[in-house]
């Protein structure tokens, strides 16, 4: 049985060697499995290109490739799904929280006749603001996506070849694993794992790259946002008519209608944040459709080692 473990990398030229070296001593412990390890530089302002390098070179089964900038963690995995060969694929994180040594724990559950199984955690040992941050993503997946909702989905997970080959079907921008994962099967479990604290340094998602995260999840793969703004749209305009409607009537029985400057002002300031929130929505869904056409990069690799398709540009 052939193992690809694909881990992403950005700000870990302290740490990838460990989870490298841990990964190597839990294949060991069967080795009938063959392995390898592709390690994806997506554009790190550190050193962890060097350190990849030297790993490569020290060890014949991995390969390094170095993306020509920063594509984000989703598009550092589909380099790495692309270029992997293994009958299983693994994803894990570059710094240590997910748990190398438990990577049987998710192969074996595949085996149980699962195509993806993602590791899950019974205690999360994140700051505050990445643990709402994730509970955020698995909602939107949740009611977006269609995602059970004892399912947990997590950046630990393995996933059969087919599923992989499916999800490199995904050639445009911005490409989202999770969604491009759930629209490819429903048979996926989960299994507990231990979620370690980061071994140095902190996350490399800003709020901002949170949000991109997220709107890139819910404008990829549902069309749910632009039916929301339909729904707002008719909610407002049946608001506004009622709202008409008991004005007429107060007047014909005689109420005096008080003309507020200041509730005025509420109203059509209220609406008109909804209308620029809805304005905004459509138009990031016309933005990616503008990016498809002019057929933007999903990313762009400077350079590759080991394998056969070694090169540099």
């Amino acid at each position: 049985m052939d193992v690809s473990f694909v881990i992403p990398c950005y700000g870990s030229e302290h740490t990838i060697e460990k989870v490298v070296d841990e990964l190597r001593t839990t294949m060991a412990q069967r080795p009938e499995c063959s392995y390898e390890i592709v390690l994806v530089n997506d554009n790190s302002p550190d050193q962890v290109w060097g350190v990849i390098q030297k790993l490569v070179k020290t060890y014949g089964n991995m390969k390094g490739i170095s993306l020509a900038r920063n594509f984000g963690q989703h598009a550092a995995l589909m380099a790495g799904y692309r270029s992997c060969s293994g009958d299983i694929v693994v994803s894990l994180d570059d710094d240590g929280q997910t748990p190398a040594d438990e990577a049987f724990l998710l192969i074996d559950k595949i085996k149980e006749g699962y195509d993806v199984v993602y590791g899950c955690y019974p205690e999360i040992k994140q700051s505050h603001f990445r643990i709402f941050g994730s509970w955020v993503n698995e909602k939107m997946i949740e009611v977006l996506l269609g995602k059970p909702r004892e399912l947990k989905c997590t950046s630990y997970y393995a996933a059969r070849r087919f599923i992989i080959e499916e999800m490199l079907r995904y050639r445009n921008s911005y490409p989202y694993v999770g969604g491009l994962v759930l629209r490819s099967t429903k048979n996926i479990a989960n299994v507990p794992v231990h979620h370690r604290a980061r071994m140095e340094g902190k996350s490399g998602y800003s709020l901002g790259k949170l949000l991109g995260l997220w709107f890139n999840g819910f404008t990829a793969f549902s069309v749910k946002p632009l039916r929301l703004a339909t729904v707002v749209g008719f909610l407002c305009a049946a608001a506004g008519f009622i709202y008409g409607v008991v004005m007429v009537l107060r007047k014909l029985l005689g109420y005096t209608t008080v003309l507020g400057y200041s509730s005025l002002i509420t109203v059509i300031l209220f609406i008109g944040g909804i209308i620029m929130v809805l304005l905004g929505i459509i138009g990031e869904y016309i933005g990616r459709i503008y990016i498809s056409i002019n057929n933007a990069p999903q990313y762009v690799i400077r350079e590759t080692i080991g394998g056969s398709d070694e090169k540099t540009d």
